[in-house]
């Protein structure tokens, strides 16, 4: 088993959790707003897609540039928040109203972290039969796009080499409304939504994301669903957190501890 956190503050109260049935949203640990987030984030499994570089094939910042108290950012889009510390995740709307670019078999564009082996800094993915594949995020939603569903604040994706399709995606739009879509087969075009509740816009929550022993599991501050996977056979997947901006209008997230384990 492999874990990594966000920040050390944050250990002990996922220890906690991880023997608790259920939790609701911590507060964040110590945070430094004089550090980039590398300084405050294990950003070691991550590496981070930007809204900006060339149509289809937008600026990455690789998993080495991202980590410690000097590692990368940029204040228009990654950065840290200079009076709690937390991980500023922006994008300024579509390609038609910002000028933002996109991936190639994306129409809109994203400030979103892409999980991949600490080690090598490669693109990793995992297989959903294991015997633990978890994220949990803390953040806060302070604007989110003009999109029906919303932001996309969480993902988790199946492997590039099998499909250009997420297995799920986390959406919380402008009225503080959060829904998950599960696609139904590996061309995807066929999400089911269900809805998840309702989190102010500006208020903290917690959410989860699990795929293990061929279960996909949701959690909105520790309220567990469990997802039909339909025809999608478990593909090897991987986990994306941050802003996937679905309007024209910007979007604005701050994450304040982010556990991955493995």
């Amino acid at each position: 088993m492999v874990l990594y956190f966000s920040n050390p503050p944050v250990l002990t109260r996922l220890l906690a959790f991880l023997l608790l049935t259920s939790y609701t949203s911590w507060p964040a640990g110590a945070l430094d707003p004089s550090c980039a987030p590398g300084g405050n984030f294990d950003l070691s499994p991550w590496e981070l897609q930007l809204p900006i570089g060339s149509t289809g094939s937008p600026e990455t910042i690789s998993s080495a540039s991202l980590q410690g108290c000097s590692g990368w950012e940029n204040f228009d889009y990654f950065f840290t928040e200079s009076g709690d510390g937390a991980l500023v995740m922006k994008v300024p709307g579509s390609p038609a109203s910002a000028g933002c670019v996109t991936t190639p078999n994306s129409l809109h564009c994203r400030t979103e972290l892409r999980e991949v082996d600490p080690s090598t800094g490669v693109a990793a993915s995992w297989s959903p039969n294991a015997a633990t594949n978890r994220l949990i995020v803390e953040l806060v939603v302070t604007v989110a796009d003009n999109s029906a569903r919303g932001t996309v604040i969480g993902q988790i994706h199946i492997d590039d080499s099998i499909s250009s399709k997420p297995v799920c995606e986390l959406y919380y739009n402008s009225n503080g409304d959060i829904s998950i879509g599960v696609e139904q087969t590996r061309s995807g075009g066929d999400e089911v939504f269900t809805s998840l509740g309702n989190i102010p816009i500006g208020t903290v929550f917690t959410y989860e994301l699990e795929y293990y022993t061929g279960l996909l599991k949701v959690a909105i501050n520790g309220n567990f669903q469990t997802l039909d996977t339909y025809e999608l056979d478990a593909p090897n997947s991987y986990f994306k957190v941050g802003n996937y901006n679905q309007g024209s209008s910007a979007s604005d997230v701050h994450v304040f501890s982010i556990y991955l384990e493995h």
